[in-house]
C-alpha cells in the first residue's frame, strides 16, 4: 500500500463546542459537518475525497493547547483576509504574516477561539 500523505486526520480541541466551530465558519466561509462520536462532538471540515480534513472536536479527552504540534490550515489566496478578521472573532494573531522561501507562499500563527496555537498558508 502506497501513501501519498503521511497525515490523514487532525483534531482542534475546543472547551465550548459552540464557539469554536462558529470561529472556524467565519473564519473559513465553510459550514462544519455536526457529529456524535463515542464521546466526541465533531465539526467536520468539509474535503473532497481523497482528501486529509480534520475537525474541531469536544469530550473529555480533549484540551485546547497553546504549545505542541502546530497544525497549518489552507488559507487559500486569503491570508490577509483572516488575519484581519480573527480579533473580531474571538481569537488573536500570534505571528503576523510571514514570507516564506520564493513559490512556497506565506504563513502565519493565530490562537483561535480556545486558546489553540494554528497555522494559517497561502501561496498568495
Amino acid at each position: 500500500m502506497s501513501r501519498t500523505n503521511v497525515a490523514v486526520w487532525f483534531e482542534i480541541p475546543s472547551i465550548d463546542f459552540d464557539r469554536a466551530t462558529a470561529f472556524y465558519e467565519a473564519l473559513f466561509g465553510v459550514s462544519l459537518r455536526r457529529e456524535n462520536i463515542g464521546s466526541g462532538t465533531l465539526g467536520i471540515f468539509p474535503y473532497e475525497q481523497p482528501a486529509l480534513s480534520g475537525c474541531v472536536i469536544h469530550g473529555p479527552m480533549y484540551r485546547p493547547a497553546a504549545d505542541g504540534p502546530v497544525i497549518y490550515l489552507n488559507a487559500d489566496g486569503k491570508l490577509d483576509d483572516m488575519l484581519a478578521r480573527v480579533t473580531t472573532l474571538g481569537g488573536s494573531v500570534v505571528t503576523p504574516k510571514i514570507a516564506l522561501p520564493p513559490g512556497m507562499g506565506f504563513f502565519a500563527h493565530i490562537r483561535d477561539s480556545e486558546g489553540n496555537r494554528v497555522g494559517l498558508h497561502s501561496d498568495l
